[in-house]
């Protein structure tokens, strides 16, 4: 089945070489686009497409208010955030608005069709040097106390399995990377992180990922993060 993505620029130039790049896929389909953040919202609501690939800087709303808008209902699309500007603050407020993957607008024909079927999939992506940046972050920064907005009894729930689990995939362990580390299969582990997904109440790997630095879960251990 063909994936239903929505690209949204206020550049239509832009906005239309991503809508060829995508539509020119045997596996997806370009339903919309949308050239400012309201048009967004209301054609995600109408058009509900598997994937959104969201710039950041428009008009009317940007890219982060209507990523937090789109990602708050149920049933939402997954958002895939482009932005020319490799800041600190797109990249967290991205994240923390319900994106599930980070890339730069220079990023090669490839790895954008990759980065839309990773999404897609439930999963996560990340800039290489958003990721670098999100794990300096949690790692030279204030305390996890200062930071978490989630209480430590957040975790009562997770096995101990599935906290180990989270650790790692913090750490940018991918799930074949997990098992091989465990000693149990990629099925099991894709188990372990829908369980703790669930039970955290996290969209995906992103999510997961700042959680575990908020709690201090987590340290720096490969620079990137790939899943």
């Amino acid at each position: 089945m063909s994936l239903k993505v929505l690209v949204v620029d206020d550049q239509g130039i832009v906005r239309a070489g991503f809508a060829a790049v995508i539509d020119a896929e045997e596996d997806m389909t370009v339903v919309g686009e949308a050239g400012d953040g309201a048009a967004a919202v209301r054609l995600a609501a109408e058009l509900a497409p598997d994937v959104v690939v969201m710039d950041v800087r428009m008009p009317e709303l940007d890219g982060i208010a209507a990523t937090r808008i789109i990602t708050g209902h149920q049933d939402a699309p997954r958002v895939l955030v482009l932005t020319t500007f490799d800041l600190d603050a797109y990249v967290f407020d991205a994240l923390r608005a319900g994106a599930s993957g980070f890339l730069l607008k220079d990023v090669r024909a490839a790895e954008l069709l990759r980065g839309i079927r990773v999404v897609a999939a439930g999963e996560s992506v990340l800039a290489p040097s958003a990721t670098r940046r999100l794990i300096g972050h949690y790692t030279s920064g204030p305390g996890p106390a200062h930071r978490t907005g989630y209480a430590h009894g957040a975790l009562d729930s997770l096995t101990g399995r599935e906290r180990h689990v989270l650790g790692l995939v913090a750490s940018g362990l991918n799930n074949a990377e997990i098992a091989d580390a465990l000693g149990i299969t990629v099925g099991t582990v894709k188990s372990h992180v829908n369980a703790l997904l669930r039970k955290l109440g996290l969209r995906d790997r992103v999510q997961a990922t700042i959680l575990a630095y908020d709690l201090g879960l987590a340290r720096p251990n490969p620079p990137d993060l790939h899943t």
